[in-house]
């Protein structure tokens, strides 16, 4: 794919330059809680900007359904933006409407621009391709050359990044060209040991993943709310911990693939439950009690992996070549439940291999937890992607960009 210093080196003052962005961060109301996605496509709009671009930055934020909805405004962003350029940024209260095109039309060379949330079009989304072709038709009207940067969004086949390309010359941006260099790291040049922690909520959500990881890393690691269905399919009691009995099959049969090709499958040896979910607004306390594993209560909810579980994974990860982490550990929002993920995030400060945090809650959590972003080898903005390039599949955004 052509990249964004491709484009610089043929010039760029005066032009109309579509900058596809991920601002989709957290929001408190409209405070932003962490803004790691805006900061990452910085460096992109100010080199275009910088060469005299017209800069027009767009993005989706939150899952609104297709219609303006002021809980999911861009205009917290954009502000943002603007603070971290140090620059005035103009803002469209609409995609393509006469807002967009009065903010565009005024935008002088170096100028930048963020128009609504991209998803208060339905065209934006849909699986229609009619309606998600006349979305990005409307689109390259506002511009004469595409950038796409929004790397959290590359495996969505929507119409900013995957039909609006087609329509425009176009380039990867910085964070794009970083993210797919990381991510051949992890597939293609692999330096061992190479050992995976993946964690979060649903195990559903990355059975295709360790599906792929079974014949690549050397170890995998599980935690969060994901490792009680595994501890279920050898047979223990997890009490009320959140589980996915469907996908024990699955799992069971991981179980023993990952035995038989010589993958090291590490389970939580023990874990802190209590009789219900923390509060994550009062963060009042908790008061958890720690057990063995194959000792929870039948009462009992698991909510971090415990002591025991944090030495071990951060002695399987002392050793490590190539570390992929994906998935917080435990309720890390809660003081009483962040020991997990906290310990996994240190192992991988102190591991001597190249470390990589796969973005979504994990990126968050190390923010949160107060680690210096430098410390590791790569934090993605793009969870899901990560996860899907890792899965093997063609990522709609990414094969827009090599046409």
């Amino acid at each position: 794919m052509k990249t964004i210093d491709e484009l610089l080196s043929e010039g760029v003052a005066g032009k109309r330059v579509f900058v596809r962005a991920d601002l989709n961060v957290p929001l408190d109301g409209t405070t932003i809680t962490d803004d790691g996605r805006i900061r990452a496509v910085v460096p992109t709009v100010e080199a275009l900007a910088d060469a005299g671009a017209r800069v027009i930055v767009a993005s989706h934020l939150g899952r609104p359904k297709g219609a303006p909805d002021p809980a999911f405004s861009l205009a917290p962003a954009a502000a943002r933006l603007g603070e971290l350029l140090g620059a005035d940024v103009a803002f469209a209260e609409d995609t393509v409407g006469t807002s967009a095109e009065a903010a565009v039309s005024g935008l002088a060379d170096g100028g930048v621009a963020v128009i609504e949330n991209l998803r208060f079009n339905a065209g934006e989304t849909s699986k229609d391709d009619a309606e998600r072709a006349a979305f990005a038709d409307r689109l390259a009207g506002l511009a004469d050359v595409y950038v796409g940067d929004g790397f959290g969004a590359v495996h969505r086949k929507h119409a900013s990044v995957f039909d609006l390309p087609k329509r425009l010359p176009h380039y990867a941006g910085y964070l794009i060209a970083t993210e797919v260099g990381v991510l051949k790291k992890l597939t293609d040049d692999v330096k061992r040991p190479y050992v995976v922690a993946l964690g979060g909520a649903k195990v559903s959500d990355k059975l295709a993943v360790i599906d792929q990881l079974l014949g690549k890393a050397d170890r995998l690691l599980i935690g969060g709310g994901m490792a009680y269905t595994f501890l279920k399919a050898k047979g223990y009691e997890v009490g009320i911990s959140l589980l996915q009995e469907d996908q024990i099959p699955a799992v069971q049969e991981y179980i023993e693939r990952a035995e038989k090709n010589g993958v090291e499958l590490v389970l939580p040896v023990d874990v802190l439950v209590a009789p219900e979910f923390p509060d994550l607004k009062t963060k009042a306390p908790a008061n958890p009690t720690t057990v063995a594993a194959d000792a929870i209560p039948a009462d009992q909810e698991g909510l971090d992996i415990g002591p025991e579980t944090r030495k071990l994974y951060a002695s399987k990860l002392a050793d490590a070549g190539t570390v992929f982490w994906n998935g917080p550990m435990g309720v890390f929002e809660h003081p009483d439940y962040a020991e997990g993920t906290k310990a996994v995030a240190q192992a991988l400060v102190d591991a001597p291999g190249f470390t990589v945090v796969g973005g979504g809650d994990s990126a968050a959590a190390v923010r949160t937890l107060g680690f210096d972003e430098n410390a590791f080898g790569h934090i993605s903005t793009g969870g899901g992607a990560s996860l899907e390039y890792l899965e093997g599949k063609t990522l709609p955004g990414l094969a827009a960009l090599e046409d």
